[in-house]
C-alpha cells in the first residue's frame, strides 16, 4: 500500500447531507479497495483564486490515507463524473506505508487534535478571566488638580 493525501473542492451550493454523501463515498472507494483512512479534515467553505466552473467559492475536503493505485484511481474518476465536485488533487506522499506507521499516524493525529481542543477551552476561559470584575469612574489625579485650580 502506498499513502496518499487528497484535496477536493465541492461547489458552495452543496448542503451538510449532499456533501457528506460525497466524502461518504470516496471512503467507501478507499476502505472497499482494502484501504484506511489517516485523516479526514473539513477545512470548509474558502474563496477561490479563480472562478472554477463559475462558482468563485467551495467547499474544501482534506483526506490523507493509505491504498492501492487502482482505489486512487477509481476514486479520482468518481469525482470527474461528479457535478459536485469542482476540483481535486491527489499527491503520493509515501511509496510504502506499513500497518505499523499508519497506527503511528493516526494516534498522532488524535493526539494534535486534542492538544488544540485543550487549547481552544482553555483560551475561552482565558477570555473570561481577563475581563474586569467592576469598572470605576474614578477620575484619574491629574484631572482633579485641573478641577481645583
Amino acid at each position: 500500500m502506498r499513502r496518499y493525501e487528497t484535496i477536493y473542492i465541492l461547489r458552495p451550493s452543496l448542503n451538510e447531507e449532499q456533501i457528506t454523501t460525497v466524502v461518504e463515498k470516496a471512503q467507501e472507494t478507499i476502505t472497499g479497495n482494502n484501504g484506511q483512512i489517516i485523516e479526514l479534515d473539513r477545512w470548509g467553505m474558502k474563496k477561490l483564486a479563480y472562478q472554477i466552473k463559475k462558482e468563485s467559492q467551495g467547499f474544501y475536503i482534506f483526506c490523507d490515507y493509505s491504498a492501492t493505485p487502482e482505489a486512487v484511481t477509481e476514486m479520482e474518476r468518481r469525482f470527474r463524473i461528479d457535478d459536485a465536485v469542482l476540483r481535486y488533487l491527489t499527491v503520493k506522499t509515501a511509496d510504502v506505508i506499513t500497518e505499523e506507521e499508519i497506527i503511528e499516524a493516526t494516534a498522532r493525529i488524535a493526539d494534535k487534535q486534542v492538544v488544540e481542543e485543550e487549547t481552544e477551552e482553555s483560551g475561552a476561559e482565558d477570555e473570561e478571566s481577563a475581563k474586569p470584575a467592576s469598572t470605576t469612574s474614578e477620575k484619574p489625579q491629574e484631572d482633579q488638580k485641573t478641577e481645583e485650580a
